[in-house]
């Protein structure tokens, strides 16, 4: 069968298949649509399609069965699939390429998506079909090459080689005309339809077309022979000839036409570049098959080689068909190398991510796109390609040819193990690496802040657990933060039932309801299991309305309240003071006043004892007078040393306790 040039829609739903059409025919593209996967197999008796846009739901038989009577199908084996499914789970995408899908398109689809892909997969089979033909032809070459290997009968040889052409450039007739030692006398040693006709004489002077090949040394190409000026007195004398179109090819040694293959077909023939190209191949390989055999078999280990080199093209092309829109569309770089590390294949986004032409990377070495500083890198990655080592997310800076360095992350992997081909994808990271740097600054400065506060700080994740622990906690709690982070709850911090609490209050309303709790005097416990007394600030860690966790700052106040307690304890021994300095300058006030009367006293008993029988019982009783008035003077005495309230002139320059001003009850307040 042989394609029609159209695109197969297989849909069961109207409204699909007119949207699908009418979107192929504004795109240029010729269609037939069918509604059921019955009528999609009985056309295939009919036509080939050149792509087949497939729905996979439909009524038995439906998609899959479909596509699958296509890959079972010889002749249709290599026509392009694309299927059409509403289904996106990647099992079904696997199912969708395992039975042999070329590649698909979700619904509902964008047209100019569509028509990409359908216009990638018309692109990719044009070239599958292109590199048969060539396979074909080099095949016959092949042949051709090994008849001459295989056997020493050169007319054998030269049936074969108008077999394979006749076959090949798909005429009726094929032979091979030699020229004798006249001019004007031809041989035909071999011709396509009979295997027993040799050596045939001609007389060139009836065949115009034969003389000018062989004159000119150029191939001579008629596709309509009964108006081509040339053949004029052929019709002459021949009114009726048998064929339409024409073609001879000169056989040439050493610069010198020694025959043609000509070639006759009785309807008319477009005589393809490439097929005239192959017949030129044949004949200049007959041209040394006919005088130097050595020579020939040389011919036929290149021929050898070039097919080998065009199959595995045609299967490299094959491998890479079902991924080739993928490739194309793909939003990360791809890059394929040889082993030798050349670039052989460079998708969209890799050009537009290194700034260069469509063609412009094909045949690079990967080395050169490499910052100078990092070259000698790609030497080590290609040795651990060839020991099977494909890093994976690997940071490589390059050189943009329009961007300067970037930097990209690559992985390699594996995609031809027999001709050691890498592919690598890879992304600009250029801004993102620059960012998580300035953020690694940013987060080094944080923690430096943070493990340089004097204050404790510890942050929990929502489950209690302990996720930061600073230097200051750790000198304040006396645990080692590597024993806490990660291992151990908040809650053993504190006091049983205290984290609760604390956590409560963050929440309440009490204290503002807003996840926040300040100066707040709270007991935690030590590492030793000895309480600690701390007054927290403490605040609730939000992302978009949700809380992530919690943060504290601990602020050991136990020398602040020892503090407090010595200041207390001084002030109430001020005060004692305070209150004994006042009574001892009272008792000093008391004794100034009183040292005047115990003097008149001591004077006046005196007086009375020396006018008085100091026997009688008044003597003796002025003299107990004298003898305590001057115990009670040395008692009054030894109190007025101690004295410190305000004094005023008393005698002379003697001063006494003002009892004026130390009764006054505003006289504390003026102090």
């Amino acid at each position: 069968m042989v394609s029609d040039g159209s695109i197969l829609i297989v849909d069961d739903d109207a409204v699909s298949r007119h949207v699908l059409s009418e979107t192929l025919n504004d795109a240029g593209l010729d269609c037939v649509a069918v509604d059921s996967g019955t009528a999609a197999i009985e056309s295939f008796d009919n036509a080939t399609p050149s792509v087949v846009l497939l729905d996979l739901v439909m009524p038995d038989p439906d998609g899959y069965a479909v596509l699958k009577h296509i890959r079972s199908t010889p002749e249709l084996a290599e026509v392009p699939v694309v299927v059409l499914t509403a289904l996106d789970a990647d099992e079904e995408i696997q199912k969708v390429f395992s039975c042999g899908a070329d590649d698909y398109v979700h619904k509902p689809f964008r047209p100019a998506e569509l028509i990409a892909r359908i216009r990638g997969q018309m692109r990719v089979r044009d070239y599958v079909e292109r590199l048969s033909r060539r396979e074909r032809g080099a095949q016959m070459v092949l042949e051709l090459t090994q008849a001459l290997a295989s056997s020493l009968d050169i007319r054998d040889i030269l049936f074969t080689v108008v077999r394979r052409v006749a076959k090949v450039a798909l005429v009726d007739r094929c032979s091979i005309v030699l020229v004798g030692d006249s001019e004007d006398v031809g041989f035909v040693v071999a011709t396509s339809d009979d295997e027993q006709l040799r050596d045939l004489p001609i007389d060139l002077q009836k065949y115009p077309e034969i003389r000018q090949v062989l004159s000119t040394g150029r191939t001579l190409v008629i596709r309509d022979a009964s108006s081509h000026p040339l053949l004029e007195a052929v019709h002459q004398n021949a009114p009726t000839i048998d064929f339409v179109s024409v073609a001879l090819v000169p056989i040439v040694h050493e610069h010198r036409p020694m025959g043609v293959i000509f070639l006759r077909s009785r309807t008319q023939v477009a005589f393809a570049s490439h097929e005239m190209a192959l017949v030129h191949t044949v004949a200049n390989a007959t041209a040394i098959a006919l005088r130097n055999a050595r020579i020939l078999q040389s011919l036929r280990d290149e021929t050898r080689q070039s097919t080998y080199a065009r199959v595995e093209a045609e299967r490299r092309v094959q491998l890479f068909q079902r991924y080739a829109d993928f490739f194309e569309s793909a939003a990360d770089g791809m890059t394929v190398i040889d082993k030798a590390g050349r670039i052989i294949f460079a998708n969209p986004r890799a050009r537009e991510i290194l700034g260069y032409g469509e063609t412009e990377l094909i045949g690079l070495e990967f080395a050169t796109l490499l910052v100078p500083s990092a070259r000698d890198r790609a030497g080590r990655l290609q040795r651990g390609f060839g020991d099977g080592i494909y890093p994976q997310g690997v940071d490589i800076d390059v050189a943009s040819k329009d961007s300067g360095d970037i930097t990209l992350s690559v992985n390699f992997s594996s995609v031809l193990h027999e001709d050691e081909a890498v592919l690598f994808t890879f992304r600009d990271v250029t801004i993102e690496r620059r960012t998580a740097v300035e953020l690694k600054q940013t987060k080094e400065f944080l923690e430096h802040v943070i493990d340089s506060s004097v204050d404790a700080i510890v942050s929990a994740d929502m489950h209690g657990q302990v996720v930061l622990f600073n230097r200051a906690a750790a000198r304040i709690f006396g645990y080692d933060p590597a024993d806490i982070i990660g291992k151990i709850s908040v809650e053993r911090l504190y006091p049983d039932g205290v984290a609760r609490q604390v956590m409560r209050k963050i929440r309440s309303d009490e204290y503002g309801g807003k996840g926040r709790l300040e100066d707040f005097r709270v007991d935690m416990l030590e590492a030793t299991g000895e309480v600690l007394q701390v007054k927290l600030s403490a605040a609730l860690i939000m992302e978009n309305g949700r809380p992530l966790g919690s943060v504290g700052v601990f602020t050991d106040i136990r020398e602040k309240l020892r503090m407090e307690a010595r200041l207390s304890k001084a002030q109430e021994e001020l005060r004692s003071r305070e209150k004994q300095a006042a009574l001892a300058e009272l008792a000093g006030t008391a004794a100034h006043e009183l040292n005047q009367p115990l003097t008149s006293i001591i004077g006046y008993a005196e007086l009375l004892r020396r006018t008085i029988d100091v026997t009688s019982p008044a003597g003796n009783a002025a003299s107990v007078i004298i003898r305590e008035a001057e115990r009670m003077a040395e008692i009054v005495r030894k109190i007025g040393k101690i004295t410190k309230y305000e004094t005023k002139g008393y005698v002379g320059e003697a001063k006494i306790l003002d009892l004026d001003k130390a009764s006054d009850p505003n006289q504390e307040d003026r102090r």
